[in-house]
């Protein structure tokens, strides 16, 4: 099970019937908190880093109120370890400038104050308002601006899930809990605060952070949370590219990735993200699905070992099966050689992947290269001159993808595995891939390398480093 869906479902869509919720039936929040004392939670000040404590006490010693809420309340009540964690206060954005010199201000439809402590940046928020008419929005709903600022109260009701509205009280160490996070937190439950769809219209993005919270904490989602997402989906179009890109790092560099993709697939949120794949995994779904998450799969594991991964890596699987497909178009209909293929076929499904995910290019020239470098490891004779390229291994271990979703002949992978490790070996005398031929079926001259004054490239070693197989 994932997020309550079964597995056997992750790839059918049966027709329901949807049901409309009233929003004037919201659950009434309390309107006194419930607070837990420190005897009766595991939270202590130990746990937090020194930098937040500092913050914490610098605010309340300015005369502001002060609480670490959100995901590092809610991963220590939950027995994880939090990565950062995020401060709320009633100082407004200004206010708090003037209290720390190392503070900077961002943002555009709300402002946060980033403080430096050291090596670590805390996030550190002013309560926010209720929704009001004043609130800009588009013609989906969607929150435009938001720099009204209210009370704890107003900002526990405006936090996503009731999980994430949990905050701690520096003064006595307790737990203020305005929306029930307590509750669902001891049921696992994942729940949105107030009525689900006007919530999920507000920021859509919500509907991606449904996924990857109830992944990461084994929750089930509760049903009415779950309803509306398939539905309004679309709205994820609305969303600026850059900042899924944001969000689809932190679903899919996650020991969880292969659940959040299936969960996201189910939720068709995965069509709005990547509609090339998903128009690839409609046309053959058993081969590209397999070949999505033996790469999401491998990617867990090393983070699971805390080895390196390279969105690169990631993104050069995720769109190479929509890449694959469209190369052999333009092979088989009109002719193209491979590498020109390829060429033009990186350029049209990177053009269109941009639209909805940004990829910035510092990822997307490594997946081009990896895509490039695939017709080289056919050339055994030239292995040693190949083996040196700054972008081999990564190269190299997708080519080991490949050969693992039956798309390159495992005899090759094998070659090459053997060729890394220093055992002796030679190219068969029928190899296909010999050096390329010029004009008219001579051999091509070889090219003298220019050295130049700074010596050689470097590159980012590729995505394992040892290969996995190894």
């Amino acid at each position: 099970m994932v997020l309550g869906v079964p597995r056997a479902a992750y790839y059918t869509h049966p027709r329901r019937p949807l049901k409309r919720r009233n929003r004037s039936k919201n659950r009434k929040l309390p309107i006194e908190p419930k607070r837990i004392p420190r005897a009766e939670h595991p939270i202590s000040r130990q746990s937090f880093t020194g930098a937040a404590l500092k913050v914490l006490y610098t605010l309340r010693d300015a005369g502001f109120q002060a609480y670490i809420v959100g995901g590092g309340v809610r991963d220590l009540l939950a027995g994880l370890k939090p990565k950062d964690f995020d401060i709320a206060t009633d100082a407004h954005p200004e206010q708090i400038r003037k209290v720390f010199r190392s503070c900077r201000l961002v943002g555009r439809r709300f402002l946060i104050a980033h403080v430096r402590m050291g090596p670590e940046i805390l996030e550190v928020t002013t309560f926010r308002g209720p929704i009001g008419e004043s609130h800009d929005r588009d013609e989906t709903g969607r929150i435009l601006s938001d720099n009204i600022y209210g009370t704890l109260e107003d900002d526990a009701v405006r936090r996503d899930f009731t999980i994430n509205g949990l905050y701690y009280d520096i003064r006595d160490y307790s737990i203020v809990d305005y929306v029930g996070g307590m509750d669902d937190l001891k049921a696992r439950r994942l729940r949105l605060i107030g009525d689900p769809e006007l919530r999920y219209r507000e920021d859509p993005v919500r509907m991606l952070r449904a996924v990857r919270i109830g992944n990461k904490l084994h929750f089930q989602m509760d049903p009415a949370s779950a309803e509306p997402i398939g539905r309004l989906a679309p709205l994820l179009r609305e969303i600026p590219p850059a900042r899924l890109f944001e969000e689809v790092l932190k679903l899919l560099l996650n020991t969880e990735a292969v659940e959040n993709f299936r969960a996201l697939h189910w939720f068709k949120l995965w069509h709005e993200l990547f509609p090339d794949l998903a128009k690839a995994q409609d046309h053959d779904p058993e081969h590209v699905r397999a070949f999505v998450e033996w790469a999401l799969a491998s990617t867990a594991e090393r983070l699971k070992h805390e080895q390196p991964v390279s969105p690169a890596f990631l993104f050069a699987a995720l769109m190479w099966p929509p890449l694959a497909m469209r190369a052999r178009v333009l092979r088989e209909q009109q002719g193209h050689p491979e590498h020109v293929a390829l060429a033009q076929a990186s350029e049209e499904i990177l053009a269109r992947q941009v639209l909805r995910v940004a990829i910035p290019k510092r990822f997307s020239i490594p997946a081009r290269e990896i895509w490039q470098m695939q017709s080289r490891f056919d050339n055994r004779k030239g292995a040693a001159r190949f083996m040196a390229h700054p972008r081999f291994r990564a190269a190299y271990d997708f080519l080991l993808l490949r050969a693992q979703a039956g798309e390159a002949p495992q005899e090759l992978a094998d070659w090459w595995t053997a060729a890394q490790s220093g055992q002796p070996v030679e190219a068969p005398p029928d190899d296909a891939a010999a050096p390329e031929p010029g004009e008219g079926g001579a051999p091509r001259k070889r090219r003298r390398r220019r050295r130049g004054r700074g010596g050689g490239g470097g590159g980012d070693g590729g995505h394992h480093q040892p290969p996995q197989q190894h």
